[in-house]
């Protein structure tokens, strides 16, 4: 009965990962059903998350898939003239056995180019457990992100393990993490900024502004792990610099989310998402998802 039970799992979890490959209308259509319980409105999307989701399914994806990747999308950001915003790469592996750490600097990033929930900040002043980071980042990239969120972009993107510069807070920070700058873009226009400070495993304080750095706590639904930011996120210093590098990279998008962060005035490029939690974000009002939408036109 258990061999049963555990191969009617694998079946499932196989035409899963077919329907994503072949089918991804279908596949995309049953998350959605099972998440909120009604059928999608192929016809006539109107939201934010349904346009994120049509688009998944209707469009060629390419160039997604090059940008969400974290490794490619580094010549990305160069061939549209803005390298200088890219934070130092020191090297990329794809298995992590391969990685001589007394090669690089006391304090970076490690991380894996296709998932979430990778990074690793590593201080080896300190001492870390290189063998367990060794295998959580070999497991990582075992597995090919994008099927269990139903995201078909990124189970294109080859798994590779990367490091980077570790970026030190401001010197004035308010913070106790770097300020994540998120810049909604829609057909190359920025439009809002979702700032998110003091995060932990737990929780992060967030807020949307505007271009004018008016925050707008009405459009935000705040939850225990996403708190209400209260409007204290500072303009960062580089935020002319930030709104003009994000018109350039969002250009020929409907939609992306751009990230950024500034180190005292000095603008770093983050990523690029163009499925924020997969099509399947609450942490915005149904009123500010309708009005982000209609700046889709499909």
């Amino acid at each position: 009965m258990e061999m049963s039970v555990f191969n009617k799992k694998e079946l499932r979890w196989a035409i899963h990962c077919f329907l994503i490959d072949h089918f991804p209308k279908i596949a995309l259509g049953r998350e959605w059903k099972l998440q909120y319980g009604k059928s999608f409105n192929w016809k006539n999307p109107q939201t934010l998350n349904e346009k994120i989701v049509w688009l998944m399914a209707n469009t060629d994806t390419s160039l997604w898939t090059r940008c969400a990747d974290k490794i490619a999308v580094r010549d990305y950001v160069k061939e549209k003239g803005l390298g200088d915003i890219l934070t130092q790469l020191y090297g990329t592996w794809s298995d992590a056995r391969d990685i001589v750490f007394e090669n690089l600097p006391n304090k970076f990033v490690i991380k894996c180019n296709h998932d979430c929930g990778s990074t690793h900040i590593i201080d080896q002043s300190k001492g870390f457990d290189k063998e367990g980071i060794i295998k959580e980042l070999n497991d990582r990239i075992g597995e090919r992100f994008g099927y269990s969120s139903c995201e078909p972009h990124y189970t294109r993107i080859k798994p590779k393990i990367l490091a980077e510069e570790f970026l030190c807070s401001p010197s004035d920070s308010f913070s106790s993490s770097l300020v994540d700058y998120k810049v909604w873009c829609f057909n190359g226009k920025p439009c809002y900024i979702w700032a998110a400070h003091n995060r932990t495993k737990e929780h992060v304080y967030t807020n949307v502004y505007d271009l004018n750095w008016h925050v707008h706590p009405e459009k935000s639904v705040f939850t225990n792990h996403f708190r209400n930011g209260e409007g204290v996120v500072p303009k960062p210093k580089s935020f002319n610099r930030m709104i003009e590098a994000a018109t350039v990279l969002s250009e020929g998008f409907h939609q992306v989310r751009v990230d950024f962060y500034d180190i005292d005035g000095a603008l770093y490029f983050g990523e690029m998402t163009f499925s924020s939690a997969a099509g399947r974000m609450e942490y915005f009002t149904d009123e500010f998802q309708r009005e982000l939408g209609s700046m889709i036109k499909l």
